[in-house]
C-alpha cells in the first residue's frame, strides 16, 4: 500500500475555492482503480494550509492517478490559489489499525 500526504499552502481567502476544486477531482479519484482514500483537511494551526491524504494499492495506481485527466485539470485550476509549492510525502504503508 502507498500512502501520500500533501501539504498545500494557500493564499489568504482561497480555502473555499480550493475546497470546491477538490470536491470536483474527488469524484474522478473515487472511480480510480486502486484508490482507497482521497481526503481533504485543513490545519488548525495554519488555516491556509490544505492537507490531502491519499492511499493507493501500489505505485502503479498512484502513477495512473498522477496521469489522469482530472488530476491535470485540478492542477491547472488550483495553480493560482497557491501561496507556495506543495510539500508531498510518499510512503510505503506498513500497518493500519
Amino acid at each position: 500500500m502507498i500512502s501520500v500526504i500533501a501539504k498545500i499552502p494557500l493564499q489568504d481567502g482561497k480555502a473555499d475555492e480550493f475546497t470546491e476544486a477538490f470536491k470536483e477531482i474527488a469524484v474522478g479519484v473515487a472511480a480510480e482503480e486502486g484508490n482507497h482514500l482521497y481526503s481533504l483537511s485543513f490545519s488548525k494551526k495554519e488555516p491556509n494550509t490544505a492537507v490531502i491524504m491519499e492511499r493507493y494499492d501500489d505505485k502503479d495506481a498512484l502513477g495512473a492517478h498522477s496521469q489522469s485527466d482530472h488530476y491535470a485539470a485540478f492542477g491547472a485550476r488550483i495553480g493560482g490559489l497557491l501561496a507556495g509549492p506543495p510539500e508531498v510525502v510518499i510512503m510505503n504503508e506498513i500497518a493500519i489499525a
